[in-house]
């Protein structure tokens, strides 16, 4: 029997997102079963509020309370669907913690996830952000994706094109921004896997082993995490907060002739990514504090919370490092979380 969703009011959101600041929602409902959300239409409390879907919120920055529900999927369950000579199709229930799932996958002897270990929040997130790390995106497995439409209370399922992926990006953060909700993500795992290890911190940590395993790499990617990251368990954070710009060829070369130390990547189509946390220590903020808000002393690509940072803090400081970025390299920092 389906369970109704259960209303709360004026809830406390410090809990509920790994940065740690304080905010309330006036409205707050924990979605443990995909058909409760059909059941929020008929909360006549709800009528014409805002909502917000939360996940595992490690990529949310409060600035201030909420004043709609805030809908925190909650759903669990992961299953194959499908094995072939080609592929394993496994599927997770949006509520799952993303590093679990990862885990799982490994497991049960399914390589293709391993360089994503680690990464905080749920699987329903993972694709609205385009997760990546140590060279692999969630687009490079995905295969589709359940989506709930409040508008028409209608189920759609999508396949990658459909997505509109790019770096860290997706269409969830445009057209169908806050209009849906994700439910369900399914992946394409390879039989034939083969290690991805083109970044040199994982390619280094892994130099001894001739044959690294999808689990050996996934440790590998743990232990670098945990030497340059901050456990939001101690230290509030959300992960990364910019993103790696994209510049062209010849601004990497004009920059390159003033800092020969610049580090980039090559990318598809001539363009380069230059290193945000490289750009932001060469601009003197790593280690810095702005009231309750500091760069992480370990890696500038981490803002922290202090304490009791608010809001209005965190995006204080990441407007300053993102002006003294641009002029310094004429480069434009994209902030990765989202601020509510």
């Amino acid at each position: 029997m389906l369970a109704y969703p259960l209303l709360q009011s004026d809830v406390e959101l410090k809990s509920f997102t790994t940065f740690g600041i304080h905010a309330r929602s006036r409205f707050y409902v924990r979605i443990t079963e995909a058909g409760q959300l059909a059941l929020l239409g008929q909360l006549p409390e709800l009528n014409g509020l805002p909502r917000f879907v939360l996940g595992g919120g490690s990529n949310v920055i409060l600035t201030k309370d909420y004043p709609g529900v805030v809908i925190h999927m909650a759903n669990r369950g992961r299953e194959c669907l499908n094995q072939d000579g080609q592929t394993v199709l496994v599927r997770a229930a949006a509520g799952e913690a993303w590093h679990e799932f990862v885990q799982w996958t490994l497991m049960q002897g399914w390589g293709g996830l391993e360089n994503l270990s680690l990464i905080p929040g749920s699987v329903g997130a993972a694709p609205i952000q385009n997760i990546g790390a140590y060279g692999v995106e969630v687009n490079d497995y995905f295969h589709s994706l359940s989506w709930y439409e409040f508008a028409t209370d209608t189920i759609h399922r999508l396949a990658p094109d459909q997505c509109r992926f790019a770096y860290r990006d997706s269409i969830f953060k445009h057209e169908y921004l806050q209009k849906g909700v994700i439910l369900d993500v399914t992946f394409a795992l390879p039989r034939r896997w083969h290690p991805r290890l083109a970044y040199g911190d994982l390619a280094n940590r892994l130099r001894e082993v001739e044959h690294p395993t999808p689990q050996q790499i996934s440790d590998a990617v743990c232990a670098i995490r945990q030497s340059k990251l901050p456990d939001p368990n101690s230290i509030g954070n959300a992960g990364s907060f910019f993103k790696n710009p994209l510049v062209s060829s010849d601004h990497r070369q004009r920059l390159l002739e003033r800092f020969p130390r610049l580090i980039s990547y090559p990318q598809p189509g001539g363009q380069f990514k230059l290193a945000a946390g490289w750009l932001i220590e060469q601009s003197g903020w790593k280690g810095r504090v702005i009231g309750q808000v500091g760069v992480y002393e370990k890696q500038a690509l981490v803002l922290v919370n202090r304490g009791a940072a608010t809001g209005q803090e965190v995006l204080l400081m990441a407007k300053a490092i993102q002006a003294d970025v641009k002029a310094q390299f004429e480069v434009d920092l994209e902030v990765e979380p989202v601020f509510v």
